[in-house]
């Protein structure tokens, strides 16, 4: 994407997870390592041969299938971010593997009937603040509960990106699992939202890699709507409520909670 920065994407899963390369001019970060199907660290080695860290933007399973791979892992420290560093097996993730989950072909040695989440182990906590220096490049944490309790951003002060794994994408955001904490979520948006005027790019984690800072007011903005009554899902299933906007949608629990 520039000197320095990759987005290594997963476009024939439905996912469609992007996984960030943040090289520096002595170490690099990998922030999110997807869904473990294919062999990231192969192409990570591709591009750098400098200390590679991999952090992930919350731990659910398309975020740190690649974990594993690496020996210098930063997680924060939630019991949520704990339970899944134990891994998934092929049970909790076979569906991620099936042909309805899949535009290609399996890639060679990973098999549905085998395929699950690698144990990781962390080297290191990161909290609201830690600053990760990789050489000329500093990465501050932001720590950003909602979709998951453990959900962070990552800032680039200097170059004015915001890495916002799931919190922000273009497309269907979910806020519909049973960890997500909508009340949490609002907060996270606001802070995110006041970083806008220092911001040049948006670096979300699944479809598209890059957005305008904007786009920020402009979810926050719907999600007021939602959250107070004031906006209808299109569509309504027994599980789920999705409100469609111009450039992103909002997947909701049906029946969630509104609130003045």
């Amino acid at each position: 994407m520039d000197t320095g920065l990759f987005a290594i994407a997963e476009p024939y899963q439905w996912q469609e997870v992007i996984n960030y390369l943040i090289i520096g001019k002595d170490r690099a970060l990998l922030f999110d390592s997807g869904n473990g199907i294919g062999n990231i660290k192969a192409v990570i080695d591709q591009l750098t041969s400098l200390p590679v860290t991999v952090l992930a933007s919350h731990s659910h399973i398309d975020h740190v299938g690649g974990h594993w791979q690496f020996d210098t892992v930063l997680a924060p420290d939630t019991p949520f971010t704990r339970a899944r560093e134990r891994g998934m097996d092929n049970a909790s993730v076979r569906e991620e593997v099936s042909p309805a989950a899949l535009c290609v072909d399996l890639p060679r040695g990973t098999k549905e009937t085998t395929h699950h989440i690698k144990p990781f182990n962390p080297t290191e906590r990161v909290k609201d603040g830690t600053k990760i220096q990789l050489g000329g490049v500093t990465l501050e944490v932001l720590m950003i509960a909602g979709h998951t309790p453990d959900s962070l951003a990552l800032i680039d002060r200097a170059n004015g990106r915001l890495f916002s794994g799931d919190s922000y994408y273009k497309g269907p955001i979910w806020l519909y699992a049973p960890e997500t904490e909508l009340k949490a979520y609002l907060a996270s948006l606001e802070r995110l939202v006041r970083l806008v005027p220092e911001l040049k790019s948006v670096h979300g984690a699944h479809n598209e890699p890059f957005s305008d800072p904007e786009e920020l007011v402009k979810v926050q903005s719907a999600f007021k709507d939602v959250i107070t009554g004031k906006a209808n899902p299109q569509d309504v299933s027994a599980t789920q409520a999705r409100y469609v906007f111009e450039t992103f949608e909002l997947l909701l629990e049906a029946g969630h909670e509104v609130w003045p």
